[in-house]
């Protein structure tokens, strides 16, 4: 596995891998690899010639009261899990080289945004296609692979590819889970003992929600009011939204057919947790 650095090396040996004619699956995270970013992965070195996984975490995403110096972060496990995953090449650009100075022309994301998380962290998904255009630009994938459980900024990077024709095939893969059904991600560190246990019951509201919405002449402040209680019931976590939406459009709207997702976010002590389940809904 080679490691790089540099933003000119990288593109170096991007240039010269298109020349052979060569895929390129490209994976980018923000590090502290679990085992949804190795399915990624698993499923980006199938599908083409080489992968490239990148690690940066990205100051843009975060907010004046977000956790970007106590993000946690493990370089040494990182670099191991990538190399016995069969990555080719690990990008870990620095921050000085991603943004040597203030950005003279900047993104803004319109729409798909001011909903769920987006809606409590201004700016945040601004972020993410910034950095996602600059990742794109140097990695020059032919398919980029990102996982459900963030499934806003999938519909993000849906636009993102679509607005402004990034030859490139998104391929989102379903949430990568733990036994008992809690979504794999780098903050369930954070949680207590107790916590870690009443956490499932986020995704178990989340099944409720689909159910209920499967039946005739419920509404969605119900269906909603009821996973809300669902959560509060079993869990000490602070809910901070449960919503129904069309996806991806992330619109609400008033007869539910088509693809749909039911969200929520909850924090409890040091950690905030989101889950999601997408599906059809037939009219």
């Amino acid at each position: 596995m080679r490691i790089i650095n540099s933003l000119s090396e990288m593109q170096h040996y991007v240039q010269e891998q298109k020349k052979q004619g060569l895929s390129i699956g490209f994976v980018p995270t923000m590090g502290y690899l679990h085992e949804g970013h190795l399915q990624l992965m698993d499923a980006a070195r199938e599908e083409n010639d080489l992968l490239v996984a990148s690690i940066f975490v990205n100051p843009l995403q975060f907010g004046p009261n977000e956790d970007f110096e106590q993000y946690p972060r493990d370089e040494e496990e990182d670099i191991r899990k990538a190399r016995e995953r069969g990555v080719d090449v690990l990008f870990f650009p620095h921050v000085h080289d991603m943004y040597p100075s203030s950005l003279s022309i900047v993104m803004k994301v319109e729409r798909r945004a001011d909903v769920l998380c987006g809606r409590s962290r201004e700016g945040h998904f601004d972020g993410v296609v910034t950095v996602l255009a600059k990742l794109f630009h140097l990695v020059q994938p032919n398919k980029a692979y990102f996982g459900n459980k963030d499934a806003q900024q999938v519909a993000v990077v849906d636009a993102l590819i679509e607005d402004y024709n990034f030859p490139i095939e998104l391929r989102a893969l379903n949430t990568v889970r733990e036994k008992d059904g809690l979504a794999k991600s780098s903050r369930n560190v954070y949680l207590s003992k107790e916590e870690r246990e009443e956490a499932p019951y986020i995704y178990e509201a989340l099944h409720y929600g689909k159910r209920r919405l499967q039946e005739e002449h419920v509404s969605s402040r119900q269906v909603k009011d009821e996973v809300s209680r669902f959560i509060t019931s079993h869990t000490r976590g602070k809910i901070d939204y449960v919503d129904i939406l069309s996806y991806p459009q992330l619109e609400r709207v008033e007869e539910y057919s088509g693809q749909i997702i039911i969200a929520a976010a909850v924090y409890f002590s040091k950690a905030r947790l989101i889950d999601n389940i997408i599906f059809e809904v037939r009219s």
